[in-house]
C-alpha cells in the first residue's frame, strides 16, 4: 500500500512525463515563444530547429525540447547573434565560450561605432552654417580609402622587416585574401571604420607581427623551395578556398570524403619538393604546424576583418572547416 506522499510523487512524475511527450502546433509552438509562425517555420527550413514529428496532415508538431531549443534560439537572436553562428554553437561545432567571446567583441565594436556616430551629430548640432556639409566633412576625415590603407600596410610591413628572407616575387602571396578582402574595400560603414581603426592598433603591436610570422611559418618555409611559382601557387589556393565556400554551402563535415581532399590538397599546396617524398610524414608536418594555437591577437584579427568584409567572415569560415579537418585526419592516421 503506497504512502499519501509516494502517490503525489508518482502523479508528480507522471504528470512531468506527459508533459514532456505532448506535442505542440507550430502556432501553438511560436505563440509560447513569443513569435511568429512564419519565423518557426524558416528555423525549419534552413534545419536550426526541426520539428519532432508530423501530423497525418503533415503539420509540424513540437515537443518540449524542440520549444526550449526555438526559446534558446529567439534569446540568442535577441542577444544578436547570427543564424550561422546559433546553428553551430547548437550543433557543437563552436565551443559556447569561444561563440561569446566574439559576440561581446562584436558588441564592443558595434557600442564604439555608436559612441563614434553620436560624437560626429553633436558636433555637427552646436556647428553653425551648413550642419550637412560639416557631417561630410568630419566622416570623410575619419574614414579611409584603399589607397590610405595599402599605404598604411606597406609602411608597417616594411618597418617591421616581416618579409625578411622571402623573395620579392612571394611577398604579395601571404597578403593577397587580405588585400582582396580588407585593403581593396572601396566603401566602408561607420562600424568597418571603428573595426579598421582597432585593426591599425593592432597591427602596429610588435607582439601581433610576431604571432603572426609564428602562425605563418608553413608559409616561410614553403617559399624557399616551392613547388610552384607565385602565381600558380595563389590560384590554387584561390581554388581550394572556392572548394572550401562549396562545402560550407552543402554543410558537409570535416571528415567527409570532399573535405578530406581539400585537407589532403592543401597539405601538398605548402610542400616543398624535399618534403613531398613521404606523403604521410610531411602531412604529419603540416599537421602539426597548422595546429598552432590562435592567440589571442590573431583572434582579434580575425574578428575585426569579419567584420571590415563579409567576404572575408567565408573565408575565415573556410579556414576553420580546413582546421577541423586537419584535427579529423590527424586522429585518423
Amino acid at each position: 500500500m503506497h504512502s499519501k506522499n509516494e502517490t503525489d510523487r508518482q502523479k508528480q512524475v507522471g504528470s512531468a512525463s506527459m508533459d514532456q511527450e505532448r506535442t505542440y502546433s507550430i502556432g501553438e509552438a511560436a505563440k509560447m515563444i513569443g513569435s511568429t509562425i512564419k519565423t518557426v517555420r524558416y528555423y525549419d527550413e534552413i534545419g536550426l530547429v526541426k520539428p519532432a514529428g508530423y501530423t497525418e496532415g503533415g503539420h509540424r508538431l513540437y515537443t518540449m525540447e524542440d520549444l526550449w531549443r526555438l526559446e534558446l534560439v529567439t534569446t540568442l537572436r535577441y542577444l544578436d547573434f547570427g543564424i550561422d553562428e546559433i546553428s553551430q554553437v547548437i550543433s557543437g561545432e563552436i565551443p559556447v565560450d569561444k561563440a561569446l567571446d566574439w559576440q561581446i567583441e562584436s558588441l564592443e565594436t558595434q557600442a564604439a561605432t555608436l559612441t563614434n556616430m553620436i560624437s560626429i551629430l553633436r558636433q555637427a548640432k552646436k556647428h553653425q552654417g551648413d550642419s550637412l556639409r560639416y557631417i561630410y566633412d568630419l566622416v570623410n576625415a575619419r574614414t579611409t580609402n584603399s589607397e590610405k590603407r595599402s599605404r598604411f600596410i606597406s609602411e608597417k610591413v616594411e618597418a617591421s622587416n616581416f618579409f625578411d628572407g622571402v623573395p620579392e616575387e612571394w611577398r604579395g602571396s601571404l597578403l593577397y585574401f587580405f588585400n582582396k578582402y580588407i585593403i581593396n574595400q572601396i566603401k566602408v560603414s561607420a562600424k568597418q571604420t571603428v573595426a579598421w581603426n582597432e585593426l591599425q592598433e593592432l597591427i602596429n603591436d610588435p607582439q601581433f607581427i610576431s604571432d603572426l610570422r609564428n602562425g605563418e611559418f608553413l608559409f616561410f618555409n614553403m617559399v624557399h623551395q616551392p613547388k610552384f611559382d607565385a602565381a600558380t601557387w595563389v590560384k590554387k589556393l584561390e581554388d581550394i578556398h572556392i572548394r572550401l565556400n562549396k562545402a560550407l554551402k552543402k554543410k558537409l563535415p570535416a571528415d567527409h570524403r570532399f573535405v578530406q581532399a581539400i585537407v589532403e590538397d592543401t597539405a601538398m599546396l605548402y610542400a616543398n619538393p624535399g618534403q613531398s617524398v613521404d606523403k604521410e610524414d610531411f602531412f604529419r608536418y603540416f599537421a602539426k604546424y597548422s595546429q598552432t594555437i590562435r592567440t589571442e591577437r590573431i583572434e582579434r584579427f580575425n574578428t575585426l576583418c569579419s567584420i571590415l568584409s563579409p567576404k572575408f567572415r567565408q573565408f575565415s569560415k573556410g579556414n576553420l572547416l580546413l582546421l577541423q579537418g586537419i584535427q579529423w585526419k590527424l586522429e585518423h592516421m
